[in-house]
């Protein structure tokens, strides 16, 4: 973990201007830069830098953040990366101060990069590619697609590149890496991936983190093969294409899903480009917080039309209904895949086929029940027993409350029948309290020193992220990027591990003493889990988007109140009063979405003292 002072020492020093002016075009305002915003379409700008207060806002879509939360957001990197890619350019060094861990995984990244430019190298420089360069034409795969996704060579021999990672001295790195293993007789290792065409399976930003390969002029072993987990690879986290897709996921604010690598190729080579697929069977919250990341307001899942396909949908909805996306079916023609169907179709048969994409609900309720309230009792059952297993992952709450809602009108049940007849499906809480964090981290032998003092987190800031801690749900309600809103890096640091797949205890794992009391008290005061967690937190959002407006409106108000006349307006006052009304109007519209709800009797768990 990245010190809390380190990450403070990046902010205090970037130039934030600098930083937002190489993504988009900013003109000077007063002591301000404004700009058409980056993050949603609009003709008047209402997107303001401001380099005092080393924050920037939009009026329009409410994004706001420091220099870290807009590398996120607009390069769709976490935490962790947005702040190591600020230090070095400012030459902070903050790898030197992160545990062996840190510096492992920097390891193993530097392997994989290099066993990608050599699988890379393999298939466009030398003759052994020439059978791996042919089946990619066959599927349809231009050079220039090809060479996008970084697609590679594994030959048909034992040590290629093993050799290559002992002479640089990486050998340990890459057996980390899972691309070679030790030879099950005799010394030396030997290569993972052979007689395979590779394609490398990237980060969010385009690094090689791990590798898939396809089979290609041999029958020795499984049509594909795909690398094992690592320090730096998680499948609950990764994406397949999202590298490639982000941009264009943040223009249409939706994302496709797709199964297969080549069904993702097979979209971008035909112009579809906000595909990404699953580099497992499992869809999880982190995929979800992935997504959510780049903005991507709405998922479609683009399946076979058969039964595997259908079977896929129902695989998947648990997690979707789970999180409340919206999420929509869009079932292609039997017997094609999304790769042929979009070489036969092109991109306009793809858009027709999201065209006419159903809610994830009414597929399901259709596909189980075809002939709903008309259907015998019997088959009411049947279909209740199918929907047992995606209705279980489903937390107490609103979204379970509207799910059983629409299900009884579906059924031609009452909503409480419904309930009953499911009550033994409450998922049980996976709240992991205080004693998830480890009091001794950073404390033994050979672990990090003790960090500097540091002042007791803000207390709404505490109650934001303790809540997502309790239920990673939350994120989805959170309407407005509260997120994107705290100032506190500890808290920040906390909150990107336990979205980022890892789970609570890794979370507050190397978390400062301070942090993990004020979380702990705060977990005291909340609300175990349910409808009542959700009002708190949507309290909790509004009451910190509320406070940042108001501290706005001081600065504007102190600036602007030596103002001698109308007539003696510089362009600075106006542009800071015109800021004005648009704030005043945006905390009506955070007051009226986010009311103060009466569930829990209470706006906020006070301070303790």
């Amino acid at each position: 973990m990245i010190p809390e002072h380190k990450i403070q020492e990046i902010l205090d020093r970037v130039d934030l201007v600098g930083v937002i002016s190489r993504h988009v075009e900013l003109k000077k305002a007063g002591r301000e830069w404004k700009a058409c915003c980056p993050f949603h379409q609009e003709k008047t700008p209402s997107f303001y830098v401001v380099p005092e207060k080393r924050f920037y806002f939009c009026h329009g879509c409410r994004a706001s953040g420091d220099a870290v939360s807009f590398i996120q957001r607009y390069l769709g990197k976490t935490f962790v990366d947005a702040v190591k890619d600020l230090a070095q350019e400012l030459g902070i060094d903050v790898e030197g101060e992160e545990d062996p861990g840190v510096r492992e995984r920097q390891r193993i990244k530097d392997a994989t990069d290099f066993a990608a430019e050599h699988f890379r190298a393999l298939l466009w420089q030398h003759d052994e590619g020439r059978a791996a360069r042919a089946y990619v034409a066959s599927r349809g795969v231009s050079e220039e697609t090809a060479m996008a996704y970084g697609l590679g060579w594994a030959p048909n021999a034992w040590s290629t590149l093993a050799d290559r990672l002992q002479k640089q001295g990486m050998l340990e790195w890459g057996q980390q890496a899972g691309l070679v293993t030790p030879r099950s007789s005799g010394e030396g290792y030997v290569d993972f991936f052979r007689s395979r065409l590779v394609i490398p399976i990237r980060s969010p930003e385009g690094r090689s983190i791990a590798f898939g390969g396809r089979l290609v002029g041999s029958d020795d072993g499984p049509k594909y093969l795909n690398s094992r987990e690592s320090r730096i690879y998680n499948k609950s986290e990764t994406l397949f294409g999202m590298n490639q897709a982000r941009d264009e996921i943040h223009k249409r604010k939706a994302a496709i899903l797709v199964e297969g690598y080549f069904d993702c190729i097979g979209l971008y080579q035909v112009g579809i480009r906000h595909s990404v697929a699953l580099c497992s069977t499992n869809l999880t919250p982190g995929h979800l917080q992935g997504l959510r990341r780049v903005d991507a307001k709405r998922l479609y899942l683009l399946l076979d039309g058969d039964k595997a396909g259908l079977a896929a949908v129902e695989r998947l909805a648990g997690p979707l209904l789970a999180a409340g996306a919206d999420a929509r079916v869009a079932l292609l023609p039997q017997g094609d895949d999304p790769d042929t169907f979009a070489r036969r179709e092109g991109s306009e048969g793809v858009e027709r086929l999201l065209d006419s994409a159903q809610p994830l609900t009414t597929h399901l309720f259709t596909t189980v029940l075809p002939d709903g309230t008309r259907s015998p009792f019997e088959e009411k059952m049947a279909a209740l027993d199918r929907l047992k297993p995606m209705i279980a992952q489903v937390p107490p709450g609103l979204v379970r409350k509207d799910l059983f809602e629409a299900l009884a009108s579906w059924f031609g049940w009452t909503a409480a029948i419904v309930d009953e007849s499911l009550r033994n499906l409450r998922p049980k809480p996976t709240t992991v309290g205080p004693q998830g964090a480890n009091p001794g981290a950073g404390t033994g032998p050979g672990q990090q020193p003790p960090r500097p003092t540091e002042k007791p987190p803000p207390w709404l800031e505490t109650l934001y992220v303790a809540s997502v801690l309790r239920d990673a749900r939350l994120l989805a309600r959170d309407t407005f990027r509260v997120c994107d809103e705290l100032s506190h890096m500890g808290l920040r640091m906390a909150l990107a591990h336990a979205t980022s797949g890892h789970g609570t205890e890794d979370a507050l794992y190397e978390a400062s003493d301070a942090v993990k009391r004020s979380v702990a008290e705060a977990w005291r005061q909340l609300p175990e889990t349910g409808a009542t967690l959700e009002h708190d937190f949507s309290n909790i959002c509004r009451e910190i988007m509320v406070r940042r407006i108001d501290e706005r409106l001081v600065y504007i108000r102190r600036a602007t109140e030596q103002t001698a006349g109308a007539f003696d307006l510089t362009e600075e006052t106006r542009q800071l009063l015109s800021e004005r009304v648009e704030l005043l109007a945006l905390k009506k519209r955070v007051l009226e979405e986010l009311r103060p709800s009466s569930t829990s009797g209470t706006k906020a768990p006070m301070q303790p003292v």
